[in-house]
């Protein structure tokens, strides 16, 4: 049976649980989301423990990046499972900056498949590794916010935090999470 360290810390637009394995983060996102992280993990590792960290392993970071060190989550490893095609849509999300958004369609062409964008949408909505792996930073080819795991008032914020632009509606803008 895999063992996973677990850390919890609290944020502005909720809770983030991060797991790792070894190797490095193999799970970051919002606490609310609990039937995608079982999901995810059992599909990786079939049975697997959670252990409390007993030291803080990148709460810090996370914590860091809420509180305005937007790059905090730059120096983070990952340890990403999934296909080839997965794993090379995932690790170029990082390569979108702080500040600055992409298209589906715009990342479709930079991993080389350019036709592909909804491919590359269904993989970035199975982004194991939010934040770290900007999945929030995809948006619309007309800058609209699209669809997030952690719900679009989430990746407003990422987005507001970031200073980034983008489209926003007022029936996008309904309300704000606290």
């Amino acid at each position: 049976m895999q063992q996973l360290t677990i850390e919890q810390i609290a944020t502005p637009i909720g809770a983030v649980v991060i797991i790792s394995s070894p190797q490095g983060v193999v799970y970051l996102d919002f606490g609310d989301n609990q039937a995608r992280c079982q999901r995810l993990l059992s599909q990786r590792y079939g049975q697997f423990e959670l252990i409390p960290a007993s030291q803080n392993l990148w709460a810090d970071a996370v914590s860091s990046y809420f509180a305005g060190n937007l790059w905090a989550l730059d120096p983070i490893v990952v340890d990403l499972a999934g296909s080839e095609f997965q794993r090379k849509v995932w690790l170029t999300l990082r390569e979108i900056g702080v500040g600055q958004t992409m298209s589906y369609g715009e990342l479709a062409a930079k991993v080389g498949t350019p036709t592909a964008a909804r491919a590359v949408g269904m993989t970035n909505g199975q982004n194991p590794i939010s934040l770290v792996l900007p999945c929030h930073r995809v948006i619309g080819a007309n800058k609209s916010l699209t669809g997030y795991a952690g719900g679009l008032e989430r990746k407003r914020w990422l987005l507001r935090h970031e200073g980034a632009q983008f489209k926003d509606t007022p029936a996008q803008a309904s309300f704000e999470l606290v």
